[in-house]
């Protein structure tokens, strides 16, 4: 049987609650647990392709794994190909919806998918894209952080290798913003890049204040949602009146939030997430896009399968390592010189730590 004869037996889904070794805080909200969703896509031959999603909130995670199983009735009995297997889940939610949970399961299931189809193949998913696997350069992402802190973690994330720091900011002072940024270079050094994340938690004008501020002291690699996500226009303003690169892209939900955001010249760079942009799928869509204008494109969350896509993507420009789901995997990513490596066996490497998610599981 090739791997395109495989058909879709059944779906398994189950929720699991992962503790993290520290709160991630962030100027719009608090994550104190990883609450994902994790999918077991089974295909004829004893084929099964495996993915996981990221709720945010243990709230939604009961209700994401309940529309999964729901949707189990649309992919059953039908033939394991990812393109058509979209198309078929985009169609069945057009009145409602891709986006949000909906969005969120298709993607789901989408990823689940390709992640079958590679093993199916026997190939790791970068080589089913077209690409072999490769170190892709990779920044610690951090939280929001005290100065004290800040310089700690950079301390450790150089250790690691690492030459990228990503942190959280929007304190209640710009001051604040600044001496974190200032125990970050002084920990790293002059080469060192450093991102920052506002968590779309500014005003326009006062993005443009707390940035030129900032410029005048640091070289930041990029500001990241200053404002709003969902306000284009408005990261347009921000990035017309300062020199740092706006970044933008992980709360896209697939590509037609992406072509806004193109049209408006709100962003520099790209940080389409797995999750929200339509899977493997949408992602592929979403590097074409970026290309045709010219963004270099990084990843939010999900390392494990970003990995694998960023090796697939032109102009691939950093992968964000916070690996939420690290604890419940078996074999979670591998970090060398500041670089991700991703798996090199069949599939996108996710696979599960059954011990784990038995203890964690909701």
């Amino acid at each position: 049987m090739s791997a395109q004869d495989h058909v879709i037996e059944k779906l398994v889904v189950c929720s699991v609650n992962v503790p993290l070794a520290e709160p991630m805080v962030t100027a719009s909200g608090r994550i104190e647990t990883a609450p994902l969703v994790l999918l077991d896509l089974h295909c004829s031959k004893g084929l099964v392709g495996h993915a996981y999603l990221f709720a945010y909130t243990p709230v939604a995670l009961k209700a994401t794994q309940r529309l999964l199983a729901d949707m189990e009735g649309l992919v059953r009995g039908e033939r394991l190909e990812p393109r058509d297997l979209f198309d078929k889940l985009d169609r069945s939610f057009r009145l409602l919806g891709p986006q949000g949970l909906a969005g969120m399961c298709i993607s789901g299931l989408d990823m689940a998918a390709w992640d079958a189809l590679a093993r199916a193949r026997d190939l790791p998913l970068a080589r089913l894209l077209g690409a072999s696997p490769r170190p892709i350069r990779a920044y610690y992402s951090g939280s929001m952080l005290s100065p004290e802190a800040a310089r700690r973690h950079t301390q450790s994330a150089v250790q690691m290798g690492f030459g990228a720091f990503k942190v959280k900011l929007g304190h209640k002072e710009a001051a604040s913003d600044m001496a974190v940024i200032g125990a970050i270079r002084e920990a790293g050094g002059d080469g060192f890049h450093i991102m920052a994340d506002y968590n779309q938690s500014l005003t326009v004008p006062e993005a443009i204040r707390r940035i030129r501020v900032m410029e005048a002291y640091h070289n930041l690699a990029w500001v990241e949602e200053p404002v709003l996500h969902h306000d284009f226009t408005g990261h347009a303003r921000v990035r017309s009146a300062v020199e740092t690169p706006i970044q933008l892209g992980e709360n896209w939900w697939g590509l037609a939030d992406m072509q806004k955001a193109v049209d408006a010249g709100a962003g520099d760079f790209a940080m389409p997430d797995v999750m929200k942009i339509g899977g493997v799928t949408g992602w592929l869509e979403a590097a074409s896009l970026a290309k045709a204008h010219g963004l270099p494109v990084s990843s939010h969350i999900f390392p494990e399968i970003s990995a694998h896509l960023l090796c697939a993507t032109p102009g691939a420009h950093f992968l964000e390592w916070l690996d939420f789901a690290a604890p419940v995997l078996a074999r979670p990513m591998e970090i060398a010189k500041g670089c991700a490596l991703p798996a090199d066996a069949a599939g996108s490497g996710v696979e599960w730590n059954e011990k784990a998610v038995a203890k964690y599981a909701v």
